[in-house]
Parts: C-alpha cells; structure tokens; sequence
C-alpha cells in the first residue's frame, strides 16, 4: 500500500499546499527559509528574538569553530532545549556532518560511553553540562569539546549533502527494551520535515511553542524542523512550570504536544475556566502515544481547537501518518504519508521508503528488516475501508495466556478508554495466589468528569462502568480484576506509560 500527498490536498489552503515541497537536505532547507523569511523571526528562546537571517549568520561563523577539513565526521550535540541547541545542530548537519544527539539528562559516564560507541569526534556542549563531560576530556582528549556559546568571526560555507547522505543519530524511546540509535538521512529527515505540513489547514508563518524535548524524534523533527521549513516562530519554553506563562506571552497557534499534556491543559482549562492554551491556538498536534478520542472532542467542543492525532517512530524520521478526520474517525492515526510503502503481514505494520532510517548503529540488526527489506515496526494494526491506519498493540506487549489465547493488552485499552471517566489505562498478566493467571485493569479517572458524579462513591461508580463494558467481551478477553488508581502510572520521558507485569 502507498498514498501521494495528493490524499492531504483537500485539507490545506490551495495556496498553502502547492507551496510544500520536497527538498533533498537541511542545508537546503534551510538556505530556502532564509531566503524567503530573512526578516521573520525563527526562535525566541530566554528573552531575545533571532530572524532566519541572524542565525543564518549565527550558524555560518560557528561552523568555523566546528569543521574538519577533509572529513564529515560525527559530532555530538548534548544541549538542553536552547538557541545554542538550534545553532548547534544547524551548525553540524549544514556542514554535511552527522549529528548525533545526547540527552543532556545523561551522566559522566554514559557520556563517554555514547561518545565511544557513536564515534562522535567533537562534542557541543551547552556550559551547564560541562562537569558531565570530565570523564570524556580525561579519557579522551582527542576529542574536542566546544562550547555551545563560543563564538567567531569566520565564516564557513555551508555544504549541501545528497540525500542518502548521514544527517542524524537519535535515540529511539526503548519503552520496549535498550534505547537504540537511529541513523537518519537528510532525506528521511527532510520527508519527516514535510510530512509536518500535511493535514491541517494553514501551514506557513505560524507560531509555535516548544515544550517538547529537540532530543526526542517529536521535538526536533515535526516541532523544530517544520516550524523553520515552513517560516514560522518558535518559542522554546525552558521550563514546562512555566508553560502557561509562555503561552500567554507568544500566544502560539500551533502546539506540538504528547497527549498526557494535552490532558493535564485540558484538566486546568476547565478547573479555572478559562482556556491555558490561549485564544490563538488553532491546532494541535498530538502524538508520540496513543490519542484518547475523548481530548479530541473535548478540545473541539470546550475551544474549537483541533487536535490531530497521529503516528510516527524513531526509525521513521518520526512521522508515518497523521489523521485529517479527527472528527469522524478520533480512533485512527489517520492516513499514510507520501513516499512510503507498507505492507501488513501477521497483522504487523512493516515500511520502507524515503523516510526510513539507514541503520541502527552499534546494534544488531538480525530480524529488524523482513526477506523484502520492509522494517518491522512491532506494531499491530489494521486499515479501514477508507485506507485509515488504526494500532491495535504492540507483538513485544502481547500476553500469551495459559490457555494459548494471545491478547494485545492496547486492544483491550481502547475499549475501557472509551468511557469518558477513564484517562488512562493498563491492561496485563497477574498471577493469584493458587498460581493461575488472569488479566487485570489498572485505570486513572479523569478528573474533572469523575467531579461531576458529586458525592457518589466514585470509585464504585467507575468500577460498575468499566465492568459494563467488560461484560461485553469475549470471555477470553475479560478482565478478572479492576483497580481504579489514585495517582498517574509510570512514565517514560516522551510520557508513554511504563508497561509492567506481575507475573
């Protein structure tokens, strides 16, 4: 199965749509955006606003601080969401090296670890990580470390890769076992950067705000890559405390955002009855986990604002699809983007194409890639009638249950998620104390809908709906315990639920 950009057509401006076109590189992305928005402003980061044209020029002197004649090697990025960062990374990849990105969480010793394994041969670090890179200069001296605000008065010229040609490391999310990391092309960085445009209505000279992290694929791809392909102002929030605040300063039209922030904004939105989000938001787009239909509607009835939710990895330069009929179909993660080909095969999604990765380096790769060279997501799916991709689970999260029924565990979720009492929900394999196992439900309740039950026991309350819809499943299928939490699960960094088992 493959779909042109042409299914999105109906959904953008005319104008706008026409205008969205596929480039070979960030570098000439980049040089595109300059030209055509030198006087805009791209980033606004700690009190000061930076034009296309200032970074441009930014950008061309720290490539002098940063070449290797000769060599287009690997150099490190380990920056906190920053203008360094921006400069840092632009810096890198428009010289026709690869970035490799760190997070700036990492440790001393995982650090130089990253720097051994990834053959990184100069590290960009911002000055409030240096202490974590001691252990690198010690070790290893021949490898440079540059500040991030250093500063020169050369100019180097930028380089314009082909395609194929190295741009990135990221790491992958490792919910489902060791993070990993992804080599991307320019051109599957660059289809990911366009593939952000697709969908909605208007798409050139918004404003954005960045909340999410430039380490993860999400943040730096489809929140900072298509904000500077498309002549748009990003606002960097240093601090999501102070989210709000920002918001009600740069009044942002777009936000890029996980669904469990979407929630916690609708949550206060509602508590104090005014919308945190700011009277300029027109959009949202959602992902990195799965999208409750309930943020959906909620967002379209409360504010008008749009919520597209959609579907993306690592390994994909982040996006695969995204959904323009949120309205009507809020389950799925909506239609395929251009340039890729998929096939389903024991109901795995598997994909290859212009915005897959090149490899995962420093790994195996025994059984990533099947017979034809698709890449084999892990993840479950199927396709409506309409061509509407919808996830049904992952194979790694799959429980084989004694009696040899296996059971995806987020097939299971959508069905009790369905309630609008029910934020978010766990579904895995117990064991009783006679040693038979049995599936079990853990839900968080939704605030604000769980308010409206009054003085009714509410735990009950939700109990006796989730057991409703429960009676309705297969008996194979039915869960044996329900337990209704008085606090959030686990998360992992990009806010996915921590999978567990107590067996």
């Amino acid at each position: 199965m493959m779909t042109t950009k042409e299914v999105f057509r109906p959904y953008t401006d005319p104008e706008q749509f026409d205008r969205i076109v596929e480039m070979d590189s960030v570098s000439e992305m980049w040089r595109h955006s300059v030209q055509n928005y030198p006087e805009a402003v791209a980033i606004s980061d700690n009190g000061k606003d930076h034009t296309y044209a200032a970074i441009d020029a930014d950008v061309s002197r720290f490539r002098s601080l940063i070449r290797c004649d000769g060599e287009k090697p690997r150099i490190g990025v380990y920056c906190p969401n920053s203008y360094d960062f921006v400069r840092a990374y632009l810096a890198v990849v428009t010289l026709g090296c690869t970035a490799v990105i760190l997070p700036p969480q990492l440790d001393k010793m995982t650090v130089f670890g990253c720097v051994m394994k990834f053959g990184i041969s100069k590290l960009i670090c911002h000055p409030s990580l240096v202490e974590n890179t001691e252990i690198l200069a010690a070790k290893r001296p021949d490898v440079p470390i540059v500040l991030s605000d250093a500063v020169c008065d050369e100019i180097t010229d930028a380089v314009y890769p082909a395609a194929d040609d190295p741009c990135v490391i990221m790491f992958t999310g490792g919910t489902t076992g060791k993070s990993k990391g992804a080599l991307l092309s320019n051109g599957a960085v660059m289809q990911g950067t366009v593939n952000g445009c697709y969908g909605y209505r208007d798409v050139f000279s918004q404003r954005y705000l960045l909340i999410l992290p430039l380490t993860h694929v999400f943040g730096l791809i489809r929140n900072l890559m298509t904000s500077l392909y498309t002549g748009s102002a990003l606002y960097i929030c240093r601090n999501n405390k102070d989210m709000f605040r920002d918001i009600a300063v740069f009044r942002p039209t777009i936000l890029v955002a996980v669904p469990a922030l979407a929630e916690m904004a609708l949550n206060l939105s509602k508590k104090f009855g005014k919308n945190m989000l700011g009277d300029s938001l027109k959009a949202i787009i959602c992902g990195a986990a799965a999208v409750p239909p309930y943020l959906i509607h909620e967002y379209k009835k409360v504010f008008g604002i749009t919520l597209f939710p959609g579907y993306g990895l690592t390994e994909s330069a982040n996006l695969v699809s995204g959904n323009p009929e949120n309205d009507k179909k809020p389950e799925s993660v909506g239609l395929l983007y251009p340039n890729q080909e998929v096939k389903v095969v024991d109901g795995e999604l598997r994909i290859k194409g212009k915005n897959m990765m090149i490899c995962y380096i420093g790994e195996e790769e025994d059984g990533v890639y099947d017979e034809d060279g698709y890449f084999r997501t892990g993840d479950l799916v199927r396709f409506d009638e309409d061509g509407f991709l919808y996830i049904t689970g992952r194979i790694k999260e799959i429980i084989v249950l004694p009696t040899g029924e296996n059971i995806s565990p987020a097939e299971l979720e959508v069905r009790f998620l369905a309630l609008d009492l029910i934020q978010d929900a766990q579904v895995y394999e117990d064991v009783s104390e006679d040693g038979s196992h049995f599936l079990a439900l853990e839900v968080v309740p939704r605030a604000p809908e769980v308010a409206k039950l009054g003085d009714a026991d509410a735990a009950a309350v939700i109990t006796g709906e989730l057991e409703k819809i429960n009676d309705t499943l297969p008996t194979e299928q039915r869960v044996s315990r329900i337990i209704v939490r008085d606090s959030d699960f686990e998360r992992t960094p990009s806010m996915k639920i921590k999978r567990y088992k107590k067996c």
